[in-house]
């Protein structure tokens, strides 16, 4: 990173902690926020106020340029919205960030210290980042609470499988889970007969149980009601703080309901980036994505 960089991000990370010094409560299934600086080796450091960090990231696939010098940054606790027309590099960008697919040059890195192109899919969730893709995928015919158990960040042999007794503090974390993501009254019903949003509440309370710093969340709100988006809508706000999130999604309602930042992507890049109504009247936005 760059001086200018650090300095802008000591500068979001002050401006973080002042937010949260100011609010009685932030919280994510009944927890405090913290972020601070990590001393353990491999752990995640926020001490230049930035929990994700992307430069100049450039992917091709046979001769496209899916990700064309791509330059963004996501501070702790904040909630990014990510909009733009098929084909401006959303996906592609997660897929990086997850380590699906290796950029051919340029930057990623989560917080000032990890380099997530040295890791692969398994080892970028074990550092702290979930991802939820657009269909739900929860196991059907296990109970809400059967597939939030097995979600519990724990050792997945199977010896320690067949061994594993849950405890307590995992007991209280679970019921903190399922009335985070609104299904404590649905805690002994098969997953396979929620309903569309109800599953998307369930992955998303899934990815809750392995405690991510940061969640990817792509279209999650597609096929919802209206009354199941405002409470989706409810659910990132109160995860906000707790967790930083990255939504990507085509509903303008609900990201007008949950966004502060909204960059927009296009040709792989950032065309534009500032709130909801600034992104709105820009004409390079209109012209590409939005319309007239």
């Amino acid at each position: 990173m760059t001086p200018e960089m650090f300095a802008q991000g000591a500068k979001r990370l002050q401006d973080y902690q002042q937010r949260l010094a100011n609010e009685s409560v932030t919280e994510s299934g009944g927890r405090a926020a913290s972020y601070g600086r990590l001393h353990d080796a491999g752990a995640l450091d926020l001490t230049h106020g930035r929990i994700l960090y992307l430069e100049d990231v450039h992917v091709s696939f046979d001769g496209f340029k899916a990700i064309n010098g791509l330059s963004l940054d996501i501070a702790p606790g904040e909630l990014r919205c990510i909009i733009g027309p098929n084909g401006a590099g959303k996906t592609t960008m997660m897929d990086i960030i997850t380590g699906k697919t290796r950029p051919d040059r340029g930057q990623v890195y989560f917080g000032s210290t990890i380099d997530l192109r040295r890791h692969n899919e398994p080892e970028i969730a074990q550092l702290g980042i979930g991802r939820k893709f657009q269909k739900p995928t929860v196991f059907e015919h296990l109970t809400v609470y059967e597939n939030l158990e097995l979600a519990l960040k724990t050792h997945k042999g199977v010896l320690a499988s067949m061994r594993f007794r849950i405890d307590g503090a995992s007991a209280d974390r679970l019921s903190e889970v399922l009335a985070t993501i609104h299904l404590r009254e649905a805690v002994t019903r098969l997953a396979g007969e929620l309903s569309h949003g109800q599953k998307q509440w369930l992955e998303i309370g899934m990815l809750l149980m392995q405690d991510p710093k940061l969640l990817l969340l792509d279209e999650p709100v597609a096929g919802m009601t209206d009354h199941e988006t405002e409470r989706t809508a409810e659910l990132f706000l109160r995860l906000k703080g707790q967790h930083s999130l990255m939504v990507v999604e085509h509903d303008m309602a609900f990201i007008a309901a949950i966004a502060e930042t909204v960059t927009v992507l296009s040709e792989g890049r950032v065309l534009a980036e500032g709130t909801l109504a600034q992104v709105q009247s820009d004409e390079r936005v209109i012209e590409v994505y939005l319309g007239r």
